[in-house]
């Protein structure tokens, strides 16, 4: 770890974090609060994802969608209108937008063939967002001025790593940041999925973990492709999301801190932060 003890952590003039763990658990409210002190720099990956690495796929999948009105593909082809993604910090929904769900295009789904194929293009997205941190470290310091630096990541950031010692993507990322692990308890998790039933939203999954899902899936309820219910199948596929991924968090945890979800929530400020983080550490 970059900061060994507690006092390596508070005396430290350039403090670079990693936030990891379940969406919603507060990764990106603690970022917002640290940014808006004025000391530190907030590099979203998910943001990075759908502005730089998918900004011109989901542009052209929103125009796809518009060529489809005859209103609509006129101005396109006279280049009269922009058709473009608002993606800010707080909101990333053209990001899960795109990425979809899978079943009946009458309900909205995709075929599976192109949700995987759409899974494949974040996977690249988000593990070469990640690499961009020591980018953006480096330059939060030298174009801002900014002493320190968050990494808000994505949920989906245990996906895309093994966690073992030869892991290149922790060993890159370790070196740079300490690895806080945000921790949810049980009930963090039945009101997560709670959350999730009521707005389904689109996810990233290992492909193995999908395909096993997707053949599940079908078979418990009898289905072919065509006849799934999209927000259905992701509704059912959540909970088990939720419990493949503890392990995985928890064997990254190992290069790092851990805090718990509760912690984070008593948080106000950026000395609360610090406080936290330093109770985390060896004295």
């Amino acid at each position: 770890m970059i900061y060994e003890t507690a006092s390596d952590w508070l005396n430290a003039p350039q403090k670079r974090v990693l936030l990891f763990g379940m969406s919603g658990l507060g990764k990106t409210h603690v970022s917002n609060m640290l940014r808006a002190s004025g000391d530190w720099f907030h590099y979203s990956v998910d943001y990075r994802i759908g502005t730089r690495y998918m900004g011109e796929l989901i542009a052209d999948n929103a125009k796809r969608e518009a060529m489809q009105v005859p209103f609509l593909r006129d101005l396109l082809l006279s280049d009269s209108i922009y058709i473009g993604s608002n993606i800010t910090f707080d909101n990333l929904t053209p990001v899960s937008t795109y990425l979809g769900k899978p079943g009946d295009p009458a309900q909205g789904g995709l075929p599976m063939a192109e949700f995987k194929r759409r899974q494949a293009q974040f996977q690249a997205a988000e593990i070469a967002a990640l690499n961009d941190t020591p980018h953006f470290i480096d330059r939060a310091g030298a174009l801002y001025g900014y002493p320190h630096f968050i990494c808000d990541t994505g949920g989906s950031i245990c996906e895309w790593v093994n966690g073992t010692d030869d892991d290149p993507l922790m060993q890159m990322l370790s070196q740079n940041c300490l690895m806080v692990w945000i921790k949810g308890s049980d009930a963090h998790t039945a009101e997560l999925v709670r959350r999730f039933d009521k707005a389904p939203k689109p996810m990233a999954y290992r492909p193995d973990f999908l395909a096993d899902c997707w053949d599940r899936y079908l078979n418990e309820n009898n289905l072919s492709e065509g006849d799934v219910n999209p927000d259905d199948f992701i509704r059912w596929t959540y909970a088990s999301a939720l419990a493949h991924r503890q392990p995985l968090y928890e064997r990254m945890s190992r290069w790092g801190v851990t805090v718990t979800a509760e912690a984070i929530a008593d948080l106000r400020s950026p000395a609360d932060f610090d406080a936290l983080i330093a109770r985390s550490l060896p004295a």
